[in-house]
């Protein structure tokens, strides 16, 4: 969850906001993290959420069982492809390894034109700036083009990254 509160904040407003918006939640289908209250702030306010979770992961105990939709797959690379043929946009939040790997993913998937869907950061607390600065040294270094760069959305409220990424208002 991250030592300070305002994650966990932050989590359940983004949670709210995907409700107020109309969006369905499709996410790695664990009951841990920041994720995991997204998910049941969206659960217990009637939205659909969706998780696809590997084998492994759920024989540990951590997939979240009071989902719409549990979908149990063989491993991280079916999971992270099943995610995004189910997803419309794609949305980072604070966290590990996990959210660093997801992220590099994703947007090389984009660079690389496997994917075609709206991509956000949402920084709170500033947790992705110094990331971001480390993309902009790419750019100035020339190992990044800048169209790249500019292909996803950084925000640091949760309403204001969903109408970015294009989310319907309800």
């Amino acid at each position: 969850m991250g030592s300070n509160p305002i994650y966990k904040d932050t989590a359940k407003s983004f949670g709210q906001a995907m409700i107020q918006s109309g969006c369905s939640l499709v996410y790695g289908g664990g009951n841990i993290g920041l994720m995991g209250v997204i998910a049941d702030e969206v659960m217990q306010s009637g939205g659909k959420v969706i998780g696809v979770i590997p084998d492994f992961l759920m024989k540990r105990e951590v997939g979240h069982t009071g989902l719409s939709q549990l979908e149990i797959v063989s491993s991280m690379h079916e999971r992270k492809k099943r995610m995004a043929d189910l997803s419309d946009a794609f949305v980072a939040l604070p966290g590990g390894w996990g959210t660093l790997d997801e992220l590099a993913e994703i947007l090389t998937w984009k660079q690389l034109g496997l994917i075609n869907k709206p991509i956000g950061l949402l920084n709170v607390n500033s947790f992705f700036s110094p990331l971001y600065q480390q993309m902009e040294k790419m750019v100035e270094d020339g190992f990044l083009r800048q169209d790249h760069l500019d292909s996803f959305v950084v925000e640091k409220i949760p309403q204001n990254l969903l109408a970015r990424l294009g989310a319907p208002t309800v």
